[in-house]
């Protein structure tokens, strides 16, 4: 086997092993808050390693896909995509505004409003529901149908979750078979070190809420989508490293963190560059604040671009030299190839940092309109 190999195959056995025990987590933590909103802000990491590993068949249990249907496997790629923000080279800035707009805002505000016989009444019914924790606006329904992969017709369709719990059946089955395990006696997870009193809900009119948000009342497609950057944020910011040493994170987390954050800020260098798109002056200058920084710099420069390649997809890229890949090390002795001021622990701090200025930055510029 190659070291390409070995890298892609210990890539794959991390994160099943972090999902055994995530789900374990959730299973034993007995909270129904906890285990039914948070595996929403999980669920497009879980279709991004499903739909990688299976791509990588050299370095994975042969039949592990073999019950995966068709529309599982649709689900998952959209899903995975779908985490590429701006990036997406599917859809862009316009095509994800447009989807934004068209199967989620429109489809949701057809599906919950004007339910009522009594028209006075109508003014009370909602269309967005927003989950915080501790204050922090960690998902919302809008950003959780953004990143399932799951058409919108299907998601809300009248069958008591069926369709879902199908799909959901057969990701657990893959896991499995690529070695999750939720009897294992692994460290525990960050959902170990939630509560859920402090994970609240609250329902809003999702026009009314955009028309207050970030860029104002004149773009609701551009807010909606700000909003599910900034859940992301606020959930690799205050969830998922609950209980970690920031300069000892495990593979996955680190992973999801890296990644996360990568998007978020090339998606927002994307919007701020794209005339196209009417940004306020205060929004382009909240960008401008948020853009530039050493530290976005360092982790968004072009020659980290593999780096964040090889988290995505598994497989180290061209510019990696093999002969200094080390299974031992975090992100297997990759950090000083691509970032040689920097060890893993000083580079987990820089993230760390650095999602933290643009978590709060982005939950700022969300209540100054």
């Amino acid at each position: 086997m190659s070291v390409n190999d070995d890298v892609i195959k210990a890539g794959v056995a991390s994160d099943a092993d972090y999902i055994g025990r995530l789900f374990r987590d959730f299973q034993s933590v007995n909270d129904a808050s906890v285990s039914s909103i948070i595996p929403l802000c999980m669920a497009p990491y879980f279709s991004l390693m499903l739909h990688e590993a299976k791509r990588k068949p050299q370095a994975i249990t042969p039949t592990a896909f073999d019950g995966f249907s068709a529309e599982a496997e649709e689900v998952c790629a959209r899903a995975r995509h779908s985490l590429k923000l701006f990036e997406d080279t599917q859809r862009y800035i316009d095509g994800q505004l447009r989807f934004f707009r068209d199967e989620i805002l429109d489809k949701h505000s057809e599906y919950f409003l004007r339910n009522t016989w009594l028209w006075l009444a109508r003014r009370w019914e909602k269309d967005l529901g927003l989950f915080t924790y501790e204050g922090a606006l960690v998902t919302t329904s809008h950003a959780a149908t953004f990143h399932l992969g799951v058409e919108t017709e299907k998601l809300l369709q009248e069958d008591n979750g069926a369709y879902m719990l199908s799909i959901m059946q057969q990701f657990g089955r893959c896991f499995r078979a690529l070695g999750a395990r939720m009897d294992t006696q692994g460290g525990e997870t960050f959902v170990h070190y939630l509560s859920g009193t402090h994970l609240k809900s609250l329902d809003a009119r999702a026009s009314m809420y955009y028309a207050r948000a970030f860029n104002g009342a004149a773009t609701p497609a551009i807010n909606g989508v700000l909003t599910d950057f900034q859940v992301r944020m606020n959930f690799i910011d205050r969830i998922i490293t609950a209980g970690a040493d920031i300069r000892n994170l495990e593979y996955t987390v680190f992973k999801i963190r890296y990644v996360t954050l990568y998007q978020v800020l090339l998606s927002l260098k994307l919007l701020k560059e794209d005339a196209r798109y009417p940004l306020s002056p205060s929004s382009s200058t909240v960008l401008e604040k948020i853009l530039d920084t050493d530290s976005v710099r360092a982790i968004t420069d072009g020659t980290a671009r593999e780096f964040r390649n090889t988290l995505m997809h598994y497989n180290l890229l061209k510019g990696a030299d093999a002969g200094k890949v080390d299974m031992r090390q975090p992100i297997f002795g990759l950090v000083p190839q691509y970032f040689p001021a920097y060890d893993f622990g000083q580079l987990s701090e820089l993230v760390d940092a650095c999602i933290s200025e643009t978590a709060g930055s982005l939950n700022s510029w969300a209540l100054d309109m």
